[in-house]
């Protein structure tokens, strides 16, 4: 039997491990841990998941663009194309969050 790889206790073979995607929920097989209840998907079952996702679109391929900054006074502007701003539904007044991660920048809108 394998052990956790994070608290090295036993794990048990299961099928109902709950993966959730945009409202959905798909159930795989894989492994839990009889201690902490930390959960790994076979390597198969997530393929299948991610197949799965693919054919609902909810699992789309990273959206990659291109654009130009601006500059406005003392900053810099980023424009978000219309499609990403009706998707998320941003309105010219949307609270967001800009954080760097590595060499990248994430923004996301803030939730109510």
């Amino acid at each position: 039997m394998r052990k956790c790889p994070i608290c090295e206790k036993s794990l048990a073979k299961v099928n109902d491990i709950a993966l959730e995607m945009e409202g959905y929920v798909l159930i795989v097989k894989g492994e839990r841990c009889e201690a902490c209840g930390e959960e790994f998907p076979l390597e198969a079952e997530t393929q299948r998941a991610i197949e799965t996702a693919r054919k609902l679109g909810v699992w789309p391929e990273p959206l990659k663009l291109q654009r130009h900054l601006s500059k406005s006074g003392g900053g810099l502007i980023l424009r978000i194309p219309s499609d990403i701003e009706k998707q998320l539904d941003l309105k010219e007044k949307s609270e967001i969050t800009i954080s760097k991660v590595g060499n990248k920048i994430v923004i996301e809108p803030q939730t109510a």
